[in-house]
């Protein structure tokens, strides 16, 4: 089975929410403005697991999405070298996983998510992505 890497990004939910992109069924991820971001978008492979983090309002993990299409440059971008990648929705979480729950947690609380607070594409090791994934997908 091949190994596909986990990632995490972020969006406040006013902005665009989980429900909305399954709504749409997929969706370009635009607008990252951040060297690290970028990076990290163009490591991203196809395949590759991402946690949905609803950032500001909630903030809470609440899904599951996969990359779709590799970085591309990003059309909304006007200047500069910018790229995106294509998603599509996965799964949705029953039980959203809140940032407390997360900074709460023995292993969970050195994720980026928490170190890094303002990243909005981070990766994610892969046994913390399951950890959170078993968070979100059954009832404590």
């Amino acid at each position: 089975m091949k190994h596909h890497a986990c990632w995490l990004v972020k969006q406040e939910p006013t902005a665009y929410s989980w429900q909305q992109f399954v709504s749409d069924g997929k969706t370009a991820w635009t607008g990252v403005r951040n060297f690290q971001a970028r990076n990290n978008l163009l490591a991203m492979k196809l395949e590759d697991n991402v946690l949905f983090y609803h950032s500001v309002v909630g903030k809470e993990i609440v899904g599951v999405a996969r990359v779709a299409k590799v970085a591309y440059p990003d059309p909304t971008a006007t200047e500069g070298n910018w790229v995106c990648v294509d998603l599509v929705p996965d799964k949705p979480f029953p039980y959203p996983v809140t940032l407390d729950a997360l900074k709460n947690h023995p292993t969970l609380c050195t994720i980026p998510l928490i170190r890094q607070s303002r990243l909005s594409v981070m990766p994610l090791e892969e046994a913390d992505f399951k950890a959170i994934v078993n968070l979100g997908t059954k009832s404590i």
